[in-house]
C-alpha cells in the first residue's frame, strides 16, 4: 500500500506506534499503575493534565467552524470540568492556589496552545493523541486509582477518566478514525500532521520523565 492509499488513521497511529510505547512504559506510568507510589504522585499528575488541557480547550472554542479541526471538536469529549471536580476532591477547594506546572508541562501546553492558535492540522494531532488516549489506556489509569486509592468506581477522583455522555466508546472510536480517514488535506500536510503526532507524544513522556524525577522510588 503506498502512503496516499492507506487511511490515514492507520498511518498516524503506526507512525506513532513508538513513541506511544515509550509514553505508557515510562518509570513514573510504570510505578503509577503498579500501585508504588502514593495518591500524591496521582494528584500532581492530574493537575499536569489540567494545565495541558486548559490549552486543549481553550484553543478549541476558536476552532469549531474550522474546516479541518472544527469536526473533532465534540463537546462530549471536554475533560476540563471533570479534571476541576477531581482536583477539588485531591487536593481541596482551594487547589488552584497550590497548582503548579513543571517545565515540561509548559512546554507541552505552550506547544497545543501555538497549534491552536496558527495550525489546525498539528491541533488534530494533539487533540487526537489526547482524547483516544483518554478513552483507550486511560481506562487501565481509572481501574488502578479505584483499586489503589480506593475512589469511588467513576466517581470523584477518576471523573477525568469517565466519559458519561459516549455510550459507545468503541463505536465513537470508530467515527473518530472515520474523521481523520476524511481530514480534508494533502499528503504533504497529513506527514506534517504525522509528525507532530510523534512530538505530542514526545512531550507527554517528557511530563511523566519529569514526574519520575519528582516521585522517584529510593533504590
Amino acid at each position: 500500500m503506498t502512503p496516499s492509499s492507506t487511511p490515514f488513521s492507520t498511518l498516524i497511529r503506526t507512525a506513532s506506534h513508538e513513541q506511544h510505547v515509550e509514553a505508557e512504559t515510562s518509570t513514573f506510568m510504570s510505578d503509577l499503575l503498579g500501585g508504588r507510589l502514593g495518591v500524591d504522585a496521582y494528584a500532581r499528575y492530574t493537575e499536569q493534565l489540567w494545565f495541558v488541557y486548559e490549552a486543549l480547550e481553550s484553543g478549541a472554542r476558536e476552532l469549531t467552524d474550522d474546516p479541518v479541526a472544527g469536526p473533532f471538536i465534540q463537546p462530549e469529549l471536554m475533560r476540563l470540568a471533570s479534571l476541576e471536580r477531581d482536583l477539588a476532591h485531591l487536593r481541596g477547594p482551594g487547589w488552584r492556589d497550590g497548582a503548579t506546572a513543571l517545565p515540561a508541562t509548559v512546554e507541552y501546553a505552550e506547544r497545543v496552545a501555538e497549534c491552536a492558535r496558527t495550525w489546525p492540522g498539528g491541533y488534530v494531532a494533539h487533540h487526537y493523541t489526547r482524547y483516544l488516549g483518554d478513552l483507550s489506556g486511560g481506562q487501565i489509569i481509572r481501574g488502578t486509582a479505584e483499586k489503589t486509592w480506593g475512589f469511588a468506581r467513576k466517581g470523584d477522583g477518576v471523573r477525568f477518566y469517565v466519559f458519561e455522555d459516549i455510550g459507545n466508546p468503541a463505536a465513537f472510536k470508530r467515527g473518530y478514525r472515520e474523521l481523520l480517514d476524511a481530514l480534508p488535506a494533502d499528503d504533504l500536510e497529513k506527514q506534517r500532521v504525522v509528525a507532530e503526532c510523534r512530538r505530542a507524544f514526545a512531550l507527554n513522556t517528557g511530563v511523566f520523565r519529569a514526574l519520575g524525577e519528582e516521585f522517584r522510588i529510593s533504590a
